[in-house]
């Protein structure tokens, strides 16, 4: 089920733009409390430090770049956002879907998200190895390739510094826990901070 969490700031921002996150399990909080992701630490900083922005977490646990490619038109029409966050890809990767396939899906959830006026963030995502070195190799590219046709701001892999250390990590080796989401949210904020303080100015 879509879940969708916003943050209002005061009625007389009247200048307050959308961010929507369109993700998977790694956006949407699986396995912990809706406060403990790096979506919801993004809002608690934009609330905090009066930017005007609101938040919509349009992130699916288990959902694949075709999944967020087939939603991605309603959520453009339905908020109007001024800023995409795609974080997708991972699921594509652990089910061994082409690379050519995610490559494509991404190219058109950029195009789609540009061509309704907004920008876009992209969160770069690796797998573990044991996947096919090759394999993992390619995937891991699209992300970077994209962002500079694009000329879109790169995450370059949105769990650096989480996804080898099983203490930041659930039992599950796939998932942030709580203190790893705080890692996260560093590794967004380094590269969505300055794009929004200079939106906001």
């Amino acid at each position: 089920m879509l879940a969708l969490t916003a943050v209002y700031l005061p009625a007389a921002q009247a200048t307050e733009q959308t961010i929507v996150v369109v993700g998977d399990s790694l956006s949407s909080g699986y396995g912990i409390a809706a406060e403990q992701s790096w979506v919801a630490m993004l809002e608690d900083r934009l609330q905090s430090e009066g930017y005007g922005y609101r938040v919509v977490n349009a992130s699916i646990a288990g959902d694949t770049s075709a999944g967020g490619l087939a939603r991605l038109p309603r959520l453009l029409a339905a908020h109007k956002p001024d800023l995409v966050v795609i974080e997708l890809g991972g699921n594509d990767g652990l089910r061994g879907q082409p690379v050519a396939t995610l490559r494509a899906n991404l190219t058109k959830m950029i195009e789609l998200s540009k061509q309704s006026g907004a920008d876009v963030v992209l969160a770069g995502i690796q797998i573990p190895p044991n996947y096919g070195q090759t394999y993992g190799q390619a995937l891991a590219a699209v992300y970077p390739e994209l962002a500079a046709r694009f000329d879109a701001p790169l995450i370059g892999f949105i769990l650096e510094d989480v996804a080898l250390h099983s203490e930041l990590m659930q039992p599950d080796g796939i998932h942030p826990n709580a203190a790893g989401q705080k890692i996260v949210f560093a590794n967004v904020w380094r590269v969505l901070g300055p794009l929004l303080m200079r939106d906001a100015a």
